[in-house]
């Protein structure tokens, strides 16, 4: 006599199944990569708005904010990487910890905010940090400059957000170039990458900045196009860093799309994919 098959619930089955996907979803995401999209233009032209690519968490260990936050505001979901792993905030130090190098592209999470931002960490602890006529000095020392022509971008709307580019050129109209001055910026240890410049403004000409002990300071490539370590938290900057809030390297962008949505196949920029990040 055959035996008669017995099979489970479907829709256990179907919840145990979402239950596990997730688990390992966010594992993976937690210790060893998080997809991250560039939203602005502070980084260009390293990074542009559009660009996706996944940071690496290995990269200077673990603490709280290599957490997800995990925020779907059409169900009123709002979980925070404090409330997965508060148990490990408060100390700034971290699991298996490495230090950053002077150079590297590190997301990391507002220390006021919570947001995750990107930028370049031009400042270790100890250093003193200060802009002089739109140049960099790190110690008392300029950094290398060495002019490299221009970056020309179209006027028009950028990534989901809608954002229009600000231009050196001044006002100009929908479709039209817009022009950044663009150097190469050589820091110490060797590290060489594009910056852009607009227009002198406050955060071209600045006081000395100490860098705490534990803490770290950034700043967005495109110099004149950054909220960063140049202005206070209290004044609505990024302010100093601390360790525990890095979250990891950016290292390579995977995907590129220079259109509102990335399923607009029409504006993939195909030279993007893979682009190692400098």
């Amino acid at each position: 006599m055959a035996s008669k098959s017995t099979t489970g619930n479907p829709v256990l089955e179907t919840i145990k199944t979402i239950f596990w996907a997730l688990l390992i979803a966010g594992v993976f995401r937690t210790l060893f990569f998080q997809p991250f999209w560039i939203p602005s233009g502070s980084m260009k032209e390293t990074l542009l708005v559009g660009d996706f690519l996944f940071v690496n968490k290995m990269a200077y260990g673990y603490s709280y904010a290599s957490c997800p936050s995990i925020r779907l505001g059409a169900v009123g979901l709002d979980v925070d990487a404090k409330d997965i792993c508060g148990f490990m905030d408060g100390d700034n130090t971290r699991i298996l910890g490495s230090e950053p190098e002077r150079g590297d592209v590190v997301v990391f999470r507002h220390p006021v905010s919570g947001v995750d931002y990107i930028k370049r960490l031009v400042g270790l602890p100890g250093d003193k940090i200060q802009m002089k006529d739109s140049v960099l000095y790190i110690n008392g020392t300029a950094v290398g400059l060495v002019d490299d022509g221009e970056f020309t971008e179209a006027m028009e709307r950028q990534g989901p957000q809608g954002s229009y580019p600000r231009c050196e050129n001044g006002s100009v109209g929908e479709g039209a170039a817009c022009v950044k001055s663009r150097q190469i910026e050589t820091l110490p240890g060797g590290v060489s990458h594009k910056i852009l410049n607009i227009g002198l403004q406050a955060t071209d000409n600045t006081g000395v900045y100490h860098v705490p002990e534990g803490h770290f300071f950034f700043m967005g490539d495109n110099r004149d196009n950054s909220t960063d370590s140049r202005v206070p938290q209290t004044a609505g900057g990024v302010g100093y860093v601390p360790f525990e809030n890095l979250i990891g390297r950016a290292d390579r962008i995977m995907f590129s799309s220079a259109g509102r949505s990335m399923l607009f196949f029409w504006t993939w920029r195909g030279d993007r994919f893979f682009k190692a990040i400098e």
